[in-house]
Parts: structure tokens; C-alpha cells; sequence
């Protein structure tokens, strides 16, 4: 494996490789590697001829308050692991190799955002689409593999390829989780004992408002009860539980067609999301 960190030997070895027409599998990720990353590394490999993996903490899509300086790093843990997982190229770009000066044009992603996570944190899918925008040209991958957890990113990743005309084939893959159903995520070092112990209940919580969906119960009623679940069974404050078409995130009168049920749940330390999508 190959680490590149400057985007003129990036472009200069995609070219290359183009020119043989092999197949590239990208995984864009912003580090501290856990098995969710791994697993859509093996799938990539699987599937494409080269795998690529960037690695940055793009700080367009933390606003105010957030935790861009604490998020967690270990660039040469998770070179290890990425070189463990087959890939043939690293890119971990600095952010002033990334945004050397001052964008001359925006980004926005005016649809998909306004629920869900992009409902409390105005501007991160901006960050997203502008970040991915600038490594789908560098990388010009046949595939981009992303994790379900973070199911809402799918959809405005979905909506960027779409309107773009990207020729990329977005891989959705499903959530990884520990033994006991907590879904694998860096900030999940950040839970205190007890937290950790309580974290399973909001995937529990959530297996059984889909149950009630699927028998037929209102999107209300069932986020209704995954809300109640959650909070007799953690000390978590609730920031969200919703349910609503997917990919486009609309809401619902009545559970049919692609659902998603999500939810959000703020402990001391860390901010927890999971999801289930389920076809009625």
C-alpha cells in the first residue's frame, strides 16, 4: 500500500491506472478506523480492481460547537488497518492541501438535510457534498461504498451522484455493530461505563417500532413508542426519533413503500445515531 498526500501524485496515479482501465473502489472516511470502515474496505475489495481509502476530518462539515479539534485521530493505527484490509492507495491530504484558499464557488444541499442530523447541525451536508465533490474528481472511482448508519448521508450522497451525473455507483452498505447491537462508531470510546452498558437500548428500541410498523401501526404511533423505550431504559437525552420515506426523506401518514426509523441520543460525552430502513 501506497500513502499519498498531496493531490498532484493523486491525480498523476489515478491517471495512470485509468489508462489500464482498472476498476477503482473508493472508500472516503475521516479515520480513527473501526470495523464499520473495515467492512466496506473488504467489500470493495471485493468488487473492484483497486481500492482506494482517503482518510480527512473535513472541517467544512462541523459547525460551531462541534467537536472538529477533538475528533478522534491515529493516522498510523489506521494506515496499519488499511494496508491489513488490501488497499492499494492511502490519501491523507492535509486541509491546506485540501482547501489551499478560500472556495470561489458553494455548495448547498437544499434537499434530504432539514430532518434527521442536518436539522440540528445547519451546513454539514454542505461539508459533505463539497468534500466528496472534490474526491470523486480527484479518485474518479467506479464505486464509493458508505455505511448505512449514517443512512441520511446515503440519501444526500445519492441526490449529489444523481444531479451531477457523477459516474459513480454508490454502494449502501449495512451497519456493523458490536455483539449486543450497538452500532460501531469512533465517538463510542467517549461513552462512560454505564452509558456503554445502556447504548444496545436504542437498537433494541428501535427493532421493535419497526416490528410495530411492519404489523401495521402508524409512523407516529411507533415513534411514539421507540421514544418511550429509550427513555425508561437510558439516562440519554432523546435529540430525535423519526420516520420517514427513503431516500427522499418525506414524511409519512402511513407506513408503506422504503422506510427509514431513526433516532439520536445525546449521553454526556457523545451523540449516538442509529436506523433501520425496512420496504412495506
Amino acid at each position: 500500500m501506497k500513502t499519498v498526500t498531496t493531490i498532484k501524485e493523486l491525480k498523476q496515479i489515478i491517471k495512470n491506472h485509468k489508462k489500464e482501465n482498472r476498476t477503482i473502489g473508493f472508500v472516503p472516511t475521516m479515520g480513527y478506523l473501526h470495523e464499520g470502515h473495515l467492512s466496506l474496505m473488504k467489500k470493495a475489495r471485493e468488487e473492484n480492481d483497486l481500492l482506494v481509502v482517503s482518510i480527512f476530518v473535513n472541517p467544512l462539515q462541523f459547525g460551531e460547537n462541534e467537536d472538529f479539534d477533538s475528533y478522534p485521530r491515529n493516522l498510523e493505527r489506521d494506515a496499519i488497518l488499511t494496508k491489513e484490509e488490501g488497499a492499494d492507495y492511502l490519501f491523507a491530504p492535509s486541509a491546506d492541501e485540501m482547501y489551499p484558499h478560500e472556495p470561489s464557488i458553494s455548495m448547498k444541499a437544499v434537499k434530504r438535510t432539514n430532518v434527521l442530523c442536518g436539522k440540528s447541525r445547519p451546513g454539514h451536508f454542505d461539508g459533505v457534498a463539497a468534500v466528496l465533490t472534490k474526491l470523486f474528481h480527484l479518485v474518479q472511482p467506479d464505486r464509493a461504498y458508505f455505511g448505512m448508519k449514517d443512512a441520511q448521508q446515503v440519501a444526500v450522497i445519492s441526490g449529489l451522484i444523481e444531479d451531477f451525473h457523477f459516474p459513480v455507483e454508490l454502494v449502501p452498505v449495512e451497519t456493523v455493530r458490536e455483539p449486543d447491537g450497538l452500532a460501531k462508531s469512533s465517538r463510542n470510546v467517549y461513552l462512560l461505563k454505564e452509558e456503554r452498558e445502556q447504548a444496545p437500548e436504542l437498537y433494541k428500541a428501535l427493532n421493535e417500532g419497526a416490528g410495530l410498523l411492519a404489523s401495521g401501526h402508524s409512523p407516529e404511533h411507533a415513534a411514539d413508542f421507540v421514544k418511550k423505550r429509550i427513555e425508561d431504559r437510558t439516562t440519554g437525552e432523546i435529540d430525535y426519533v423519526e420516520v420517514y420515506s427513503y431516500p427522499d426523506l418525506q414524511p409519512l401518514q402511513e407506513a408503506k413503500g422504503t422506510i427509514i426509523l431513526a433516532a439520536a441520543v445525546k449521553f454526556s460525552k457523545a451523540r449516538l445515531i442509529d436506523n433501520i430502513t425496512l420496504q412495506l
